[in-house]
């Protein structure tokens, strides 16, 4: 009884009201949710875009960049300067963030 007392207090509010059982559900599925779609690339990246910007936030100079992916380093300085426009940030730390966010690395790495 004190549950529906509490649904019909929250419904008179105007807020949702959730059982536990039904909330815990819908908590986990969210978790889950996040936890697979940490690994995506984000939507505004290449998928080269999203390599160089693993292993910038990953603290790789340009030049070690460049040779893992077998390109030039003037092709990384490029794609590090499309990824900054892309993401609208103006510094290696900020784009490290933006990295650890979308879990393109972590603070492990």
């Amino acid at each position: 009884m004190e549950e529906l007392t509490a649904a019909v207090r929250a419904a008179t509010r105007g807020d949702v009201y959730l059982s536990p059982g039904v909330a815990s559900v819908v908590i986990r599925g969210y978790v889950r949710q996040l936890k697979e779609s940490d690994k995506a690339i984000p939507p505004l990246l290449t998928p080269r875009q999203a390599e160089v910007l693993q292993l910038v936030s990953e603290g790789k100079t340009s030049k070690e960049i460049a040779s893992r992916l077998c390109i030039s380093v003037e092709t990384v300085d490029t794609h590090r300067r499309q990824i900054m426009d892309k993401l609208a940030v103006s510094s290696t730390a900020e784009l490290t963030k933006y990295a650890i966010r979308s879990g393109l690395t972590s603070l492990d790495t």
